[in-house]
């Protein structure tokens, strides 16, 4: 298990501390996906896919293409994270070079509820006279 001092070394030589942490306090996230990005990042690491270093520089890297694309593209931190993590996981040859793009085709053209992963709309009745 990853605690909070396995992680604070790694995220200290990391670029865009201001994005990292607005408040100069916890790691933030605003959608769940970026905390998966984040955790495959560290996991990745962990099991030896990669050095932190070269994901250090796999960011970097990332982040000066964005800002001299001129794309107009709004910045957004955890994209240039993605990219990183995903640039090195094809490096190594984890991913296949188009895999996560057909991989994300597919979850964005399966249906919400495939799977029986719908929403009850039947309330759960609880029986007062058993506590």
């Amino acid at each position: 298990m990853t605690t909070r001092e396995d992680l604070e070394p790694l995220l200290m030589e990391l670029p865009h501390q201001e994005a990292l942490r607005p408040e100069g306090g916890d790691v933030s996230f605003e959608t769940a996906w970026e905390i998966r990005a984040f955790a495959l990042a560290v996991a990745a690491h962990q099991s030896g896919q990669y050095d932190w270093s070269q994901f250090q520089q796999a960011l970097i890297d990332s982040i000066q293409r964005w800002e001299q694309s001129g794309s107009g593209t709004p910045w957004r931190y955890y994209d240039r994270w993605l990219e990183a993590l995903e640039s090195l996981m094809t490096e190594a040859g984890v991913v296949a070079t188009g895999e996560v793009d057909d991989r994300t085709r597919t979850v964005l053209d399966t249906p919400r509820d495939t799977g029986h992963h719908r929403a009850h709309h039947e309330p759960v009745a609880v029986d007062p006279a058993r506590s």
